[in-house]
């Protein structure tokens, strides 16, 4: 499927709500544990979700469409969350995540971007030039994988307890 602002609003919108109906009220069991290591909780990740929707997609947006000045994204710390979600329960960062949201999304739309303006450019600290529709595409992909990891970091509590079935679900693997 190609880029389409539309489809990808789609997205963009729902995912708050995935997010508040998959883990609001959940033990800290649930949404405290990772996978070991350095890997993220449910947690970490919506801390990470907050601290990208504060100062990542609309910053890099607002580049992409500035005619003047300079076009260089700055660096994104992907680490962020661990000091800024301190002493926030999951309900709190859950909460920030979706006005944050709306609030961009509100502001996306009201730019009433046009196909050109998808191909406007600016520069990726690691990545070099990228376009405005490749932004708003990861923007969207990064909401599906961060789903999609909360899903097998929950998944793998349960790991050590499902038997034999373990040979049925890739997510455990």
């Amino acid at each position: 499927m190609d880029f389409d602002l539309n489809k990808s609003l789609q997205l963009l919108e729902r995912t708050p709500r995935i997010l508040r109906e998959l883990l609001s009220g959940l033990s800290e069991d649930w949404v405290l544990h990772n996978e070991g290591g350095d890997s993220w909780s449910p947690y970490d990740v919506i801390g990470h979700l907050v601290h990208g929707e504060r100062i990542n997609w609309m910053s890099r947006l607002e580049i992409i469409m500035n005619d003047e000045g300079n076009k260089k994204f700055i660096p994104f710390d992907r680490f962020a969350q661990f000091k800024e979600s301190e002493g926030k329960s999951l309900e709190q960062l859950v909460e920030e995540f979706d006005s944050l949201r709306k609030t961009n999304l509100v502001k996306l739309k009201s730019m009433d971007l046009s196909k050109a303006d998808f191909a406007r450019k600016a520069i990726h600290p690691d990545l070099g030039e990228v376009t405005l529709a490749e932004l708003l595409s990861t923007w969207t992909v990064h909401d599906l994988t961060h789903i999609a990891q909360i899903a097998r970091v929950m998944g793998k509590q349960y790991k050590s307890s499902i038997g034999p079935w373990i040979k049925y679900f890739r997510i455990l693997q």
